[in-house]
């Protein structure tokens, strides 16, 4: 095995898993809607990004669900984790994207591993001798297993369930202090799954329908949050996540108010990439650059 793998053989891999659907090669079902942020005073103390500077700014949400399949039903286990892209539009600053899910952690260290995993699946099809490929994978890499199988149950809302950014980002401020973070979105409405009885009244796609009728009636809320690194926290592994006990700082409220008016075409043109940091904010895992790589090669190809 390569001992990493390319932004594109990243993107072929997951069209092998999942098909080309000329789409999103992951998290291509979805729904964007429009809102602002505004910043907890506790936030500059962590960073220097103007993002955090006291004024509130729009930001665009997309909710999506696991997979590049565009129709994939809403209340299958494989729609999970779910995702939650976010692009902050800072006046006079470059803009800020965040991209979570809703499990906290990822399958694998690297790409290379990641990339395996995804052509283990393509080949592990209903028809394929046991063990399978993807047997034999999982097998090695307990990390994968878990994202596998210990998803959350269904939620009752995109608005219902939190959502994790598994790699991890240098915070600096303006006194040259500068600290290890991952981020978690944490839902004011509290987290809500449904139960079996009540997941089979629901449609294949009543998370969008959900989401939808919810923000009409109202802002859906989260609290951004910065896990802060402490010692011995592995900063470039993103399938082991730091302890629970580990300090959280408020970033800050979003509040999604609407819907964006015309999906399709905002889905075409929205691109959330992990690397578009600002002063202030650093990668400080490696994978952060397959994967802001990663997502440019799909956006242009479904273009």
């Amino acid at each position: 095995m390569n001992s990493n793998a390319t932004p594109q053989e990243t993107v072929d891999a997951l069209y092998a898993a999942f098909g080309d659907h000329h789409s999103r090669a992951v998290h291509a079902k979805g729904i964007i809607l429009e809102g602002t942020f505004t910043p907890n005073p506790a936030a500059a103390d962590l960073s220097e990004a103007a993002l955090f500077s006291g004024a509130s700014v729009p930001v665009t949400a997309r909710f999506s669900n696991f997979t590049g399949i565009p129709d994939i039903p809403d209340t299958i286990g494989e729609a999970s984790p779910r995702g939650l892209g976010l692009k902050f539009k800072v006046p006079n600053d470059a803009e800020v994207d965040v991209v979570a899910h809703s499990f906290d952690g990822f399958p694998v260290k690297t790409a290379a591993e990641l990339r395996e995993l995804l052509l283990a699946i393509a080949a592990s099809g209903s028809n394929a001798a046991k063990p399978t490929a993807l047997d034999r994978f999982l097998a090695g890499h307990p990390a994968a297993q878990a994202f596998l199988s210990s998803q959350k149950p269904p939620p009752v809302s995109y608005a219902t369930i939190a959502y994790y950014g598994v790699n991890a980002f240098t915070f600096s401020n303006t006194r040259g202090a500068s600290v290890f973070v991952r981020y978690r979105l944490v839902p004011k409405a509290g987290e809500q799954f449904l139960d079996p009885a009540s997941l089979k009244t629901k449609g294949p796609d009543y998370l969008i329908q959900e989401i939808g009728e919810r923000v009409a009636k109202g802002p859906v809320e989260f609290d951004w949050f910065a896990q802060i690194a402490g010692p011995g926290d592995v900063i470039d592994d993103p399938s082991i996540a730091w302890p629970e006990s580990r300090k959280l700082v408020r970033l800050g409220s979003i509040a999604i108010t609407s819907l964006t008016a015309d999906q399709a075409r905002a889905d075409k043109a929205t691109l959330f990439a992990p690397g578009n940091l600002p002063a202030g904010i650093a990668a400080a895992d490696p994978m952060v650059a397959i994967r802001n790589a990663a997502y440019l090669l799909s956006y242009r190809h479904r273009q």
